[in-house]
């Protein structure tokens, strides 16, 4: 797998075309999750689109609860003078709630860059939400009942799943495109369809599905819209007013995703 420190050009996309390059990518809040080896990296590449013209942010926000993280120290080097950057030091759950519950129109042009090996933030979120919204109710992350049969997957303990395309090692910066750099052919496939097709078919007694889909946007950085959280939270306060509520909740790409039941009773 690509280590992200030796990253340069996003996988899929042509050395002499850096991705983003056609048109300026223009965010309101961009908030990378963790400041060491990943965030570092994310940070690196918004600042090279930002300086060559392919983006720009009202602010570009690094959650890490490690006041030294790598990402401070590169910021002490220079490393990121393009980008509006501010570091914020703390958990970030704690930083999630602080954040979204700013609202909708607050957070329509913001959004969230995920580290790959993060945990499933989006589902703990919804979780804590729900426990807010009903703290009479039972809620849990409960494990799928039936596999979703992909070509890759693990079972948590804690009741998350874990699936995958690939059954191969995919490096860090690949921007999922329409020929994988892998296999060299087509990607036909993508997570949202076929989770969707999944809940339809085979798991029909689930609500939903949500999905917090993380697409690429510029220089090899994939985000998930920030107000997505606030629509699926909405949703899920409607389905579970009056009855109890089964609904999967996904955050995926194109390629990979984290997968759990969110269960009220």
């Amino acid at each position: 797998m690509t280590s992200p420190a030796d990253a340069g050009t996003p996988a899929g996309t042509p050395a002499d075309s850096p991705a983003g390059a056609r048109e300026i990518v223009r965010m309101g809040r961009v908030v990378i999750i963790g400041g060491g080896c990943y965030g570092s990296w994310y940070a690196g590449q918004l600042a090279r689109a930002a300086s060559r013209g392919a983006f720009e942010a009202r602010e570009v926000i690094v959650v890490d609860r490690d006041p030294a993280c790598q990402v401070v120290s590169r910021q002490a080097e220079g490393a990121y003078e393009s980008l509006p950057l501010r570091i914020v030091t703390g958990e970030w759950n704690a930083f999630l709630d602080t954040w979204l519950a700013e609202g909708a129109d607050a957070v329509a042009a913001d959004a969230l860059v995920p580290s790959p090996l993060m945990p499933h933030l989006s589902l703990d979120w919804l979780m804590r939400r729900a426990g807010a919204r009903w703290p009479d109710r039972s809620i849990r992350v409960a494990p799928l009942e039936t596999s979703p049969g992909m070509p890759w997957e693990r079972a948590a303990p804690d009741g998350r799943h874990y699936v995958s395309f690939a059954t191969w090692m995919c490096p860090v910066n690949c921007i999922e495109p329409a020929r994988c750099p892998a296999t060299r052919g087509p990607r036909d496939w993508s997570m949202p369809p076929a989770l969707r097709q999944y809940v339809a078919d085979v798991a029909p007694a689930l609500g939903g599905p949500v999905i917090f889909h993380c697409t690429h946007r510029t220089y090899g950085v994939g985000m998930i819209d920030a107000a997505g959280f606030v629509a699926a939270d909405l949703d899920i306060a409607t389905w579970g007013a009056d009855f109890p509520l089964s609904v999967l909740v996904a955050s995926v790409s194109h390629c990979h995703g984290a997968l759990g039941v969110l269960e009220i009773r």
